[in-house]
Order: C-alpha cells, then structure tokens, then sequence
C-alpha cells in the first residue's frame, strides 16, 4: 500500500507565499507524474499543476508565473512553491500521484493525498 502525505498548508495574507510539500511512502517501484489539484467551497477539482517523471511541468493558467512545481526523485516528494497569493488561490489543495508498486506488473495506480487547506486572507 501507498500513502500520500500532504504538508505546509495554512493561512497567509494575499501577496505571500506558502511551500507545499507531499511525500509517498510505501510499496513504491517508480512513481510517474505527479501533480497538485485543489477544490474551493462548492466548486469542482482542478489541475493546479503536473509534473511529469521527467520533469515536464503543466500549469493552471491562473496560477502561471506565480506557482512552481517541483519533485526530488530520491525522496518521492512533490513540491509546489506558492507567491503572489490571491484570496482565490484559497481551497484544500490534493497532491495526486501515478505510482508503480510491483516488478511484477506494469500498471499504475493513481493515489491522493488527504488535502491541505490554504486560506489567503487579510
């Protein structure tokens, strides 16, 4: 089994700046994309931003040029480097990743974390 552990959610005023962070752990072989996704009060789930095993990134267009997504390999975490804050960057943000568990088989299943509330608010 897998988990997802999401961190460094939290409140902050608009202008800031908040570094998210989500580790995986558990039977692991490769991890494949990986990505960041967040869901405001009555609102759908949406891509905030991806990266991919070789580090292509794919971003929101309302979060490019304020947000960065990054991953260290070694560690099976995933990054997203939040500035320039807006009131409506504010919801819980999902970290979502594609991963391998098995030398058996080459599927890969798709996990989430369990959110992380960021609130952007004077």
């Amino acid at each position: 089994q897998v988990q997802l552990v999401e961190s460094g959610g939290g409140l902050v005023q608009p202008g800031g700046s908040l570094r998210l962070s989500c580790a995986a752990s558990g039977s692991i072989v490769t991890i494949n994309a990986m990505g960041w996704y967040r869901q405001a009060p009555g609102k759908q789930r949406e891509l905030v931003a991806a990266i991919s095993s070789g580090s292509r990134t794919n971003y929101a267009d309302s979060v490019k040029g304020r947000f960065t997504i990054s991953r260290d390999n070694a560690k099976n975490t995933v990054y997203l480097q939040m500035n320039s804050l807006k009131p409506e960057d504010t919801a819980v943000y999902y970290c979502n990743a594609e991963i391998r568990e098995s030398y058996a088989y080459t599927h890969l299943t798709n996990y989430w974390g369990q959110g992380t509330q960021v609130t952007v608010s004077s």
